[in-house]
């Protein structure tokens, strides 16, 4: 069996139509390559093509069909809002990399939202907290979320509009300044970052903005579904972000970033894969050939050396290249953010995907409610 098949011979082995064969690849199972001889044309990994034929042929039960739609497996949820395709990430049919060069955070929620109307995440007044950060956060969404109004039975537009105040009340809390520009400016204020720096942060919120079905995204939708409070919603959200396996990369990032400087960047390498942990800010199973988004934050920033010796020596290593998380850990460093900044951007930009999110649940009107399979004793006394 040859390395790598022709589309026609990929689709001809696994009897499936060209839209499948396609979304095999986004979610990583299937790798691709462009055609040495013709790089308008891609070729397919045979050996991916291979172990999926032989699943397909053993047939698989509806309970192991379900189990595997939850990490990682087909789509289990219908949704117009992203989707991750060929290696490009779409929001509502527009290239999100392309939109990040100059669409602003407010802009992505109108899009997202599929709003009629312009999003504000303006904050006029004054913050009472002296400081700001991930205990805040949770303070100030706990507070909406007590006080919010069930999300069920109420129009989109007022929906948004809840999504907005949480947002806005959500950027202050992670440090931004109370005022009316764009949210991007007011953390970079808030920061005391320039301007090329503020428009760092902007194209990276834009990139944050949504994923698919995340986990946390994941965690939005079910709580909406249940009708609660938008501001409830967004904090199921922010509570699984916190997690080292989600939003809490970033700070693992910056922490290979210093054993790197310590140690070097191959013994801190060999010391994270031999107590078996992923390298944190490498590798993303929907990007195998390379995070979209990394590269685009890449384009606006020198990267210092200790950051470029260590992708050099990961991709070297392993063969994984950076994805988001080392992105933010890139601009924490480069722009000399507190050291948390990564899960605050993560925050504050995902506000919008889990906001759209739950809107279109909501307005599904179907329950998240799966089975489980039971598999502990059972007392027949």
């Amino acid at each position: 069996m040859t390395e790598w098949l022709t589309r026609e011979q990929a689709l001809e082995r696994l009897n499936i139509r060209p839209q499948t064969l396609y979304a095999y690849v986004s979610r990583g199972r299937i790798g691709m390559k462009p055609d040495d001889a013709d790089p308008r044309r891609s070729q397919y990994r045979a050996d991916d093509i291979a172990a999926l034929a032989t699943r397909r042929d053993r047939g698989r039960s509806p309970q192991a069909i379900a189990e595997s739609a939850i990490a990682w497996g087909e789509p289990a949820i219908a949704t117009s809002i992203s989707t991750v395709l060929h290696g490009r990430l779409i929001y509502r049919g527009k290239d999100a990399v392309k939109l990040s060069a100059t669409a602003t955070l407010e802009e992505t929620a109108e899009l997202l939202w599929a709003s009629d109307r312009p999003v504000s995440f303006a904050s006029l007044t004054p913050s009472a907290a002296r400081q700001s950060g991930t205990p805040t956060a949770f303070a100030r969404l706990s507070a909406l979320a007590a006080e919010g109004w069930s999300s069920l039975g109420r129009r989109p537009a007022m929906l948004q509009q809840d999504g907005a105040a949480a947002t806005s009340a959500l950027a202050t809390a992670l440090g931004a300044t109370p005022g009316s520009e764009p949210v991007h400016a007011r953390l970079a204020q808030g920061w005391s970052v320039e301007a090329p720096g503020a428009d760092l942060i902007r194209k990276a919120l834009v990139l944050l903005a949504d994923h698919e079905l995340n986990a946390s995204t994941f965690a939005a939708r079910v709580a909406a579904s249940t009708g609660a409070p938008i501001a409830a919603c967004l904090l199921a959200g922010l509570a699984t972000l916190t997690g080292p396996r989600h939003g809490g990369a970033g700070a693992a990032a910056i922490a290979l970033v210093e054993d790197a400087e310590r140690l070097g960047a191959d013994e801190a390498i060999a010391r994270w894969l031999a107590h078996d942990r992923p390298l944190p800010g490498f590798g993303h199973p929907l990007y195998p050939e390379g995070d979209p988004r990394a590269e685009s934050v890449f384009s606006g920033l020198e990267i210092d050396d200790g950051l470029s010796r260590l992708r050099k020596a990961v991709l070297a290593a392993t063969g994984l290249h950076p994805n988001i998380d080392f992105a933010l850990a890139a601009i924490t460093r480069s722009l000399r953010l507190p050291a948390d900044a990564p899960f605050r951007l993560f925050a504050l930009g995902r506000s919008v995907g889990w906001t759209a999110h739950a809107i279109e649940q909501v307005t599904s009107n179907r329950l998240i409610r799966p089975r489980a399979r039971y598999d502990g004793p059972i007392s027949m006394g």
